[in-house]
């Protein structure tokens, strides 16, 4: 996987923290496809170790949740400065249907980003099925500034 390259400084940085910097992202092997000013787009390959129900089978739900939470985080980071923080104040998913076992791409558009609170619309799918929602959410997170600390 090629690693897409940024004009904004700020993006680059949310690249680069979100693949090298959170060990919980690496575990689970989060990759970032792409962003820009207000969206993310995040994805997860398909392990055995990630699945949830072998029954079925479909992937772990906290896998897709901590896929939404991540890619809403990124949404919101690239609005704001490279040195403010983010953090997940509260985290809202529905799974719609079972995530299939093969990559799932998650999409993150922000809806708002006021001085202290970010909100964002996320969506998870199979790659192979983009129309396919099999989870969706709402993530708020609160912003802390850089000249605030």
């Amino acid at each position: 996987m090629t690693t897409p390259t940024y004009q904004d400084p700020r993006l680059a940085f949310v690249h680069d923290f979100m693949t090298n910097q959170i060990p919980f992202n690496r575990v689970l092997g989060i990759q970032v496809l792409e962003l820009g000013e207000g969206r993310a787009v995040l994805a997860v390959d398909y392990r055995p170790d990630l699945v949830g129900d072998p029954l079925r089978p479909a992937l772990h739900g906290g896998v897709i949740s901590a896929l939404l939470d991540t890619c809403g985080g990124a949404a919101v980071w690239t609005t704001i400065g490279e040195n403010d923080r983010i953090s997940t104040i509260d985290l809202r998913v529905d799974y719609l249907r079972p995530a299939p076992l093969e990559r799932i791409l998650a999409v993150a558009e922000v809806i708002r980003v006021g001085n202290r609170v970010g909100v964002a619309s996320i969506k998870a799918f199979p790659a192979s099925k983009p129309d396919e929602v099999c989870a969706e959410g709402k993530g708020v997170y609160s912003v802390r500034r850089a000249d605030d600390r």
